[in-house]
């Protein structure tokens, strides 16, 4: 009984080995198999490292002014009996904007006036009996001094009337009505805004190493997302002349043209200075770099070193390099590439170091240093 048992047993073991054997066989051609595969060329699409003549840009982030604005207050105490203006009209310097009642100075200045007709008329006369001794010197000066007081008189009653009707200091466009027909109208109390939109101030502030850089009369660009991908251009026209302690920045306002209005005061803005000189670079399409915390790559496309090249025999080298300023679908390369080095321009980030490719450029995007969204 036990040498049967001894004989299954080594039976068992015979057939385990010979499974396992075979098995290993398959493995090992498996693995064979796999070093000798050779993946298949990916497909591509290329762009030439290219030397190129950028503008040379400073940026910040301004806010916008009116070159006039103002909110409109009462000057006197009165009650309003006429408001001719319509809320967020445009208006002209002068327009009337609210009258308050002004019955009592109206009836004043006409007593007034009486009294200065009167004074005028005794001046007159004795200006003509002084160079006949008829009156004496003190006569024509006290005249003279009565009319002086009366006009005064004349126009103090105009000046509280003129303070009643309130006017547009300047041309601009109003804002919303803070007043109704009625109201009595304390001194200081708000009746609406009034601010010039065309032209407009834009302010915004330079770090003090870029002072040298920029003068008054540069041009700038203004983008502001209501505006859309349009920006605004104007020009530097002051310079502070102090440097604030805090930020050691400097502040500069330019002016815009702004006929349409669509920037108003109180809005941010992207502000874009253009320095009179252009600056050489080594630009590439931005879609070629593969970004990454340890340093950005770019692959690029040349013959295979190890065999004599062919037609369509291309592989990818990667290529550390170091990136500058960004300018549309372009990033500038400050080293790590030369000019005219094919780089892979879509798709770099299922390519590996060393990798067949085939190009194909007929399906490449066309990269633009200013691109114009088609849909916004």
């Amino acid at each position: 009984m036990a040498k049967r048992i001894i004989v299954a047993l080594l039976g068992l073991l015979v057939v385990i080995g010979l499974l396992g054997g075979i098995k290993g066989l398959q493995i090992r051609k498996m693995i064979a198999q796999g070093a000798q595969f050779v993946p298949p060329p990916e497909t591509v699409t290329t762009a030439a490292a290219v030397s190129a003549q950028w503008e040379s840009l400073l940026t910040a982030v301004g806010s916008l002014e009116a070159v006039q604005g103002i909110m409109v207050t009462a000057e006197m105490t009165g009650k309003v009996v006429q408001i001719p203006f319509e809320p967020g009209a445009k208006v002209q310097a002068g327009d009337l904007l609210v009258q308050q009642d002004t019955a009592s100075e109206s009836a004043q200045l006409r007593s007034a006036e009486a009294t200065a007709a009167l004074a005028r008329i005794n001046f007159e006369r004795m200006a003509k009996l002084l160079p006949e001794r008829v009156v004496s010197r003190a006569d024509y000066d006290n005249a003279d001094a009565q009319l002086k007081q009366a006009l005064a008189q004349v126009d103090t009653i105009q000046a509280t009337i003129d303070k009643k009707t309130i006017r547009a200091p300047f041309a601009g466009r109003l804002g919303i009505r803070l007043i109704n027909l009625g109201q009595n109208l304390n001194a200081g109390d708000p009746i609406v805004t009034l601010q010039t939109l065309d032209p407009i101030f834009v302010n915004f502030q330079l770090p003090q190493q870029q002072l040298a850089l920029v003068n008054k009369g540069f041009s700038i660009r203004v983008l502001n997302n209501t505006l859309g991908e349009t920006s605004v251009e104007g020009r530097i026209t002051a310079i502070n002349p102090e440097v604030e302690s805090a930020t050691r920045n400097v502040r500069l306002q330019a002016t815009l043209c702004n006929q349409d209005e669509r920037l108003r005061p109180g809005m941010f803005v992207n502000v874009t200075v253009v320095l009179p000189v252009e600056e050489k670079v080594l630009a590439i399409p931005a879609t070629s770099i593969l970004y990454a915390p340890y340093s950005n790559s770019v692959f690029i496309v040349e013959p295979p070193k190890d065999k004599p090249p062919g037609e369509g025999d291309r592989v990818v080298r990667q290529q550390f390099v170091e990136l500058g300023e960004k300018r549309g679908d372009f990033v500038a390369v400050r080293s790590g590439l030369k000019e005219g080095e094919q780089v892979v321009s879509t798709g770099v980030f299922k390519l590996r170091n060393g990798q067949s490719v085939v190009i194909d450029n007929s399906l490449a995007p066309a990269f633009k240093l200013a691109p114009e969204p088609t849909e916004s």
